[in-house]
């Protein structure tokens, strides 16, 4: 398993009030999160699919979690971005507390219900909090709900309509409750012509209420890596 980087400054470790899944505590004083790929080196120089990293910050510019990817090599080079994958997120002790389950599925234009993508969520391993389950007509851009552990319906995700983004555009992914009031959203962050171009390392950030469920807070996350597999590794694998 990769080991988190040591790198920069850390988040300080908040107590953990009762009932908080462990590692989950990081995300109790937390309305914005920004998520950063981190490059690699071999990809670009070969086009031979790594397996992805991320180095995930508070707005302090302090490192809160180390995400790596799972996965197979013949998945990451022959189903590109509808490869099944774990994403194993780790804390500034490089133990695992959270982890992403994105089993094999089709692109996000695949019409066949049982071959919808989606993603659960475990907080500890394990223990699932939470699901990011796709919605609606896949052939246009898709809505993503994020469920509870039982799979209830707690909020929407919604796809813009330039669902990868063009040009230096920042595609936004508005998170609204039930009712369809506005809680957060989810966006691409222009990283530059050179980086777009010859890279697929992206760039995001997060937003949700500070008192949001942290359970909902870690499902949100999972959705954020499922919205850069169907959309952003996609394009630029297809580049």
């Amino acid at each position: 398993m990769a080991q988190p980087q040591k790198q920069g400054e850390w988040m300080p470790v908040p107590e953990a009030p009762a009932g908080c899944p462990p590692g989950l505590e990081y995300l109790m004083q937390i309305d914005q999160l920004l998520v950063h790929q981190k490059i690699e080196l071999l990809e670009i120089l070969t086009g031979w699919e790594q397996a992805n990293k991320y180095v995930v910050k508070n707005t302090l510019g302090q490192q809160v979690y180390f995400a790596a990817e799972v996965s197979e090599c013949c998945e990451r080079q022959c189903c590109g971005p509808n490869r099944s994958f774990k994403m194993s997120i780790l804390d500034n002790a490089g133990k695992e507390v959270m982890c992403m389950h994105r089993p094999l599925r089709c692109g996000f234009n695949c019409c066949c219900e049982n071959w919808r993508p989606w993603m659960e969520v475990q907080a500890p391993p394990g223990n699932t909090i939470g699901f990011v389950m796709s919605e609606g007509c896949a052939c246009v851009w898709p809505t993503f709900v994020i469920c509870d552990a039982n799979q209830q319906p707690l909020l929407r995700i919604h796809t813009p309509c330039c669902g990868v983004g063009c040009c230096q555009c920042s595609p936004q992914y508005p998170v609204r409750s039930l009712d369809g009031q506005d809680v957060g959203v989810i966006q691409k962050q222009w990283s530059g012509l050179a980086k777009e171009m010859f890279t697929d390392a992206d760039n995001f950030g997060i937003t949700f209420p500070v008192d949001m469920d942290v359970k909902a807070k870690g499902t949100m996350l999972g959705a954020l890596f499922l919205i850069d597999f169907m959309f952003f590794e996609h394009s630029n694998n297809n580049s």
